[in-house]
């Protein structure tokens, strides 16, 4: 298939580039759903491919554009039954009165498990999402439902069986650590099983290691997990420095940060995603950096839950991948263009909070910081190539021998003559000009919504809306 429009992407952190009239060639999904061919349709060899080609050619018109679908790299997946209640509560008080009896009542309900991730599965194909990182519930058969659910959908689904040998909830945890461990290992063996008789390019689904976070793990199942996952290959993901009461509970039962815990026991690495990271000083987020460990930044829940923000813009200055998460329940939006726009909201007020700072310093002759803000291109980076790169994905780029995981955004109706769904005005905005800009990209970041999204593509086949 081939289709022909403006698109856009986010290769670099601080890079934006826009294809006016490009032409893009993909692969059915029956061949892998691969970009075997990206340039502008102007020249001699696009022509010669639009005259020759028996495939058919979709073309967007001026005023829309193809960009990659977004990931999101902190999800629970059972608490979307509930997303938007409860966040008056502190965290770990908000997880016992909410979260564990939400999961145990998912993980004993096998048929409201199918019809609360089948619908988790089509709201995030509505906003936009091609690819996330979730966590799920203790019981392995559940787990299972939810990959169901995902690959079902067309979605890449990186699901996490919760692991989790400490509880404040006794009917709602694992009982040792080598039951644990025992079956995190045999959730690997039945999530390999689960894909096994699709091409590689078909297996969009895949099993992550998940300690639940410090306090619900003992050493000896961290352990366990970090060995299991030196041997296996598997990714990793869990909760680090998220809020006050979770930092000082660990440091009171194991006397020292989560961030230690983690490393001693082998969970720091390339392949590990950890989530917040709040209350990480400079040099903690120097030895992530140093770990390879990439970083799923959840703004909207660290605003409930969190006593301090992320310090984002020092975790980009070290090196640290970066990307993404919605972190649905905990963030009441499964839309990672809710997280985008906190994240840079966020990283303002921040830098509001600097100046203002160094104001006063600067009256006493201090030195002036580095500047802590993020823009709108940066978070349009995390949300898509950067996610993606944290999660070892090949996604979010236009370019050859790259998946075709793509969304397409209308800013423009021409037969009503206006914009599409909140662009009130886009016309007289946009001074009748039909040639994508920057401009028109940004204005669509901040006011567009599920009404622009025409199109959703994942590994070439499309899944939406």
């Amino acid at each position: 298939m081939l289709l022909r429009g403006d698109f856009v992407h986010f290769p670099k952190l601080d890079s934006m580039e826009i294809f006016h009239d490009h032409l893009l060639g993909k692969t059915s999904t029956n061949s892998s759903g691969y970009i075997y061919y990206f340039y502008s349709a102007r020249t001699n060899q696009s022509q010669a491919l639009l005259d020759d080609t028996y495939e058919p050619v979709i073309t967007v018109p001026q005023g829309s554009f193809f960009v990659p679908t977004f990931c999101d790299l902190h999800l629970h997946a059972p608490q979307f039954l509930y997303q938007g209640t409860g966040l008056h509560l502190p965290l770990m008080k908000w997880l016992d009165e909410y979260a564990f009896k939400a999961e145990e009542r998912i993980d004993g309900e096998p048929e409201l498990a199918r019809r609360v991730y089948k619908r988790l599965a089509e709201r995030l194909v509505q906003n936009g999402t091609g690819a996330v990182l979730l966590f799920g519930t203790i019981k392995e058969e559940t787990n299972i439902i939810l990959a169901e659910a995902m690959q079902n959908a067309g979605l890449r689904g990186l699901v996490g069986k919760l692991s989790m040998d400490i509880s404040t909830r006794p009917t709602y945890t694992e009982h040792t650590s080598a039951e644990a461990i025992v079956a995190a290992s045999s959730f690997l063996d039945r999530m390999a099983a689960l894909t096994a008789d699709l091409p590689p390019h078909m297996r969009l689904v895949e099993p992550v290691l998940t300690p639940r976070f410090v306090p619900t793990c003992s050493d000896a199942l961290l352990h366990g997990l970090g060995e299991l996952a030196a041997r296996t290959g598997v990714r990793v993901q869990s909760h680090l420095a998220e809020a006050r009461d979770e930092v000082d509970w660990v440091r009171s039962e194991r006397g020292v940060d989560d961030i230690d815990v983690f490393d001693k026991a082998k969970l720091l690495g390339e392949r590990t995603i950890q989530a917040h990271c709040t209350f990480l000083s400079p040099t903690d987020l120097a030895r992530l950096s140093a770990r390879g460990t990439a970083l799923a930044h959840c703004p909207l829940s660290n605003a409930y839950f969190s006593a301090q923000p992320l310090r984002l813009r020092e975790a980009l200055r070290r090196g640290v991948r970066v990307g993404l998460g919605s972190d649905v329940a905990g963030g009441y939006s499964a839309d990672v263009m809710s997280a985008m726009r906190w994240a840079v909201g966020v990283s303002r007020m921040r830098e509001g909070v600097r100046t203002e700072q160094m104001r006063a310093k600067g009256q006493q002759g201090e030195e002036v910081d580095e500047e802590v803000k993020v823009d709108w291109r940066e978070a349009m980076y995390m949300a898509t190539r950067g996610g993606a790169e944290a999660l070892g994905l090949d996604c979010g780029v236009f370019k050859v021998g790259a998946p075709f995981d793509a969304q397409c955004i209308h800013l423009f109706d021409p037969l009503a003559g206006r914009g599409v769904g909140a662009l009130d005005f886009f016309d007289i905005e946009a001074g009748g000009a039909r040639e994508l800009s920057g401009e028109m990209v940004e204005k669509w970041w901040c006011l567009g919504d599920t009404r622009n999204r025409v199109g959703v593509w994942v590994q070439g086949r499309k899944i939406g809306p």
